[in-house]
């Protein structure tokens, strides 16, 4: 593979206006608000491109080509299932979380259960989505090192450098503006990537012709309980996600937070397919490669040069765009909800200092925590985050929308905390056993079926 220089400037230019836009929109930051959520006043095209500017990441792009060119479609479950939680998100969750007129899901919850309740959600969602940038990270990773022939340090360090232009200055004026440029270069990515390989392949029947029905073109191809566990954390992970509610908080009214997420979720949905007709697209052509190079190889050997450097620049954003997201959301929950439990006190000034270095320090973490892990899955770790991030959580966290007061505060703390603390001894304990989501939620759901029984029991007494 030669590097050419039409791919160098379309790689260039297009990496220059996301700096331009990312660095315009710090205009528009004069206070902590601003920069966690837009000032309140973001429309549907910002909504939904904050939402889909982070779901539609290195996960949903090399991810999903990387376990596809190893296990084929149930690869697509990333996409498919973020895609179907943000509908349940828009139907049901989005217009009372807008109405609460919050910040975060632990101050929501800390409103319901109590300050210990939005501490211990706060740790847990910090902790889950930290996982989630380092699939990020990772995935951005092997672009730089096959777009300039370097080393993976000097790739991550490349990769944390665009991202503070990224998202350090704008906030989520940021994340949802370029959001919704990056949606659009990588739209273009995977329908030229899935028209190349559908014409190279001669149809769908030369993908038929080249695999096995099972494993290939099966969604439960790593067997039911793991595809569906994965499903599942999507589902729970999506809803419980700080970044995602954050946008649903930025609307300027409910039935615009309602409106982004629907729009979130359609582009989402079917964004994996051309990612998993790439991954076995290389796996019949180039079957040597290291599966997390799928992607980058493929859009660098076989898309135009001109689109190779452009469609190389928007995958690298869509992971760092995705892990800067997240980033502000961990930096959000941080300012907001634990730093003031620990008897932080700081006025706006101090507090969007506060919020941005925050994001630097988790984005500096992440890019050290990656280095010892470059050759694990990215969606594997991504699972790990949704399952940590919603196991504990979304049992209250539903309550608390569809019938507050109905739970008791001292049981909602029980249920967050032992719920995450089921989730991450399972996967230590049991690493290969069934998904760690179903131990942390079965964990959750055994302590409210036991609270709100005793809360029965004590009504019925009196």
């Amino acid at each position: 593979m030669t590097l050419t220089d039409s791919h160098l400037i379309a790689f260039f230019s297009v990496l220059l206006l996301i700096s331009w836009v990312g660095v315009s929109a710090a205009r528009k930051i004069k206070n902590a608000t601003d920069f966690a959520l837009g000032g309140r006043k973001s429309g549907v095209p910002m909504v939904s491109g904050t939402i889909v500017g982070t779901i539609i990441g290195g996960a949903a792009t090399v991810g999903t080509a990387q376990l596809a060119f190893s296990i084929g479609l149930s690869a697509w479950w990333f996409t498919l299932g973020a895609g179907f939680a943000l509908l349940v998100m828009a139907f049901f969750y989005a217009a009372p979380l807008r109405a609460s007129k919050l910040q975060t899901i632990p101050q929501f919850l800390a409103q319901h259960f109590g300050p210990r309740a939005g501490m211990l959600s706060a740790i847990a969602a910090s902790v889950g989505i930290f996982f989630s940038i380092v699939a990020n990270v990772l995935s951005a990773t092997p672009l730089v090192v096959a777009l300039f022939q370097t080393d993976s340090m000097r790739a991550v360090a490349f990769v944390m450098a665009l991202t503070v232009v990224y998202v350090l200055f704008g906030g989520v004026w940021a994340t949802g503006r370029v959001g919704i440029l990056k949606t659009l270069l990588i739209y273009i990515t995977l329908m030229s990537a899935g028209y190349v390989t559908y014409t190279r392949m001669g149809g769908w029947s030369g993908f038929y012709a080249a695999f096995p029905a099972y494993p290939w073109f099966s969604l439960l191809g790593r067997g039911w309980g793991v595809d569906l566990g994965s499903a599942l954390s999507l589902l729970v992970g999506t809803l419980t996600t700080q970044t995602y509610i954050q946008a649903l908080f930025s609307a300027k009214d409910e039935q615009t937070a309602r409106n982004g997420a629907i729009t979130a979720a359609l582009v989402t949905l079917p964004a994996g397919i051309p990612a998993v007709m790439v991954g076995l697209f290389m796996r019949v052509h180039h079957p040597d490669i290291l599966p997390i190079n799928a992607l980058p190889l493929f859009v660098l050997t076989y898309l135009p040069p001109w689109l190779g450097g452009l469609s190389i620049a928007a995958l690298l954003l869509a992971s760092i765009g995705s892990a800067a997201g997240l980033a502000l959301g961990v930096g959000t929950m941080l300012n907001r909800d634990i730093l003031p439990a620990a008897h932080w006190k700081f006025c706006e000034l101090h507090a969007l200092c506060t919020n941005r270095i925050a994001v630097f320090l988790v984005m500096s973490g992440a890019a050290l925590f990656t280095f010892g892990n470059l050759q694990s899955l990215v969606l594997e770790w991504n699972y790990l985050s949704m399952g940590l991030r919603g196991a504990g959580m979304i049992l209250p966290f539903s309550l608390a929308i569809f019938s507050p007061g109905i739970l008791a505060p001292k049981i909602a703390v029980w249920a967050i905390a032992m719920g995450t603390m089921a989730t991450i001894g399972w996967k230590f304990l049991f690493p290969q056993g069934m998904d760690p989501l179903f131990a942390g939620l079965i964990v959750s759901a055994v302590f409210i079926g036991y609270g709100l029984l005793r809360q029965a029991r004590t009504r019925v007494g009196s």
